[in-house]
């Protein structure tokens, strides 16, 4: 069976985008390339809400043929175009997209049966309207969490109507940029 593991970005006031998608204060560095890169490159499938998958896709397909191209544009480009990707939306039902699945009804029930197959990870990156219905369908089994040191004061938040549930810490990281990632496992 497969686990879900939401990766995200989050002030330390809980917000993972200011109120018009606002993102420029996400710190990313090479150290967190390669911290990430070891997770990724152990998965097989990504899934993303369509606002993300968009962005991704017209930066990773060609992001290692660029010639400025750095170390995680060539290893993050490469693992981008071999493993399955899966987009949320209802906008782009009917699309036929190689090595891509839109799923844009029944979501928790698509991503359950998702979970089911293969025996290797599924990564959300960002994704915040993806990661709610993930979240509150429970389906979430880790949470990587890089809490920035930020504090937005209003935005789109992380969690959003949810009931009470307990995790497990496994794992903190300090990165030299301040941001600090919190690795959490569904109890």
């Amino acid at each position: 069976m497969r686990k879900l593991v939401l990766f995200m970005h989050v002030s330390l006031d809980g917000f993972v985008a200011g109120l018009n998608g606002e993102m420029e204060w996400i710190k990313i560095d090479d150290e967190m390339f390669d911290y990430v890169g070891e997770r990724t490159n152990i998965s097989d499938m990504a899934l993303y809400g369509r606002v993300t998958y968009q962005m991704m896709d017209a930066y990773w397909p060609t992001a290692a043929d660029q010639p400025n191209a750095s170390k995680h544009d060539i290893e993050h480009s490469a693992w981008y175009s071999k493993v399955e990707k899966i987009v949320v939306s209802r906008s782009m039902k009917g699309k036929q997209i190689p090595k891509t699945k839109i799923i844009s009804d029944d979501v928790a029930n698509e991503v359950a049966r998702l979970k089911q197959t293969g025996s290797k990870e599924i990564l959300v990156f960002g994704s915040p309207s993806t990661g709610h219905v993930l979240t509150q369908a429970n389906l979430i089994d880790e949470f990587w969490l890089f809490v920035n040191p930020m504090i937005l004061g209003e935005g789109i938040p992380l969690f959003k109507g949810l009931k009470r549930n307990e995790l497990k810490l496994l794992k903190t990281h300090v990165f030299k940029s301040g941001v600090v990632c919190l690795h959490y496992q569904n109890a």
